[in-house]
């Protein structure tokens, strides 16, 4: 199990079983070290308009196995836990509150 720190400081959990479920798709198998680095270094955080302890942690990828590419890590965020639930490939961030953003 990796624990990552994010932008914030929270301790996120990344098990081995999430891992596993993520890179049953394809294009998620090499991403592991952007999954990672996404929760350290996100461009936008979002919150989930379906679970308010979810969090959309997004960051812009220019070469991923199917071109550019967000990458979405959704996080479970609980007053003492927080962990990966699923991480994906998309074409847009998705709707919701921003968070948190970063200062460009």
């Amino acid at each position: 199990m990796a624990v990552v720190r994010d932008h914030e400081g929270r301790e996120i959990r990344l098990t081995e079983e999430r891992w596993q479920h993520i890179s049953e798709h394809p294009e998620m198998v090499l991403m592991r070290d952007a999954v990672e680095e996404t929760l350290r270094q996100p461009e936008i955080v979002v919150q989930s308009l379906s679970d308010p302890e979810v969090r959309l942690y997004y960051r812009f990828y220019d070469d991923t196995v199917v071109g550019q590419k967000y990458l979405s890590v959704a996080v479970k965020v609980m007053a003492k836990d927080a962990f990966v639930i699923t991480a994906y490939l998309t074409d847009r961030t998705k709707g919701g509150q921003v968070l948190w953003q970063r200062k460009l």
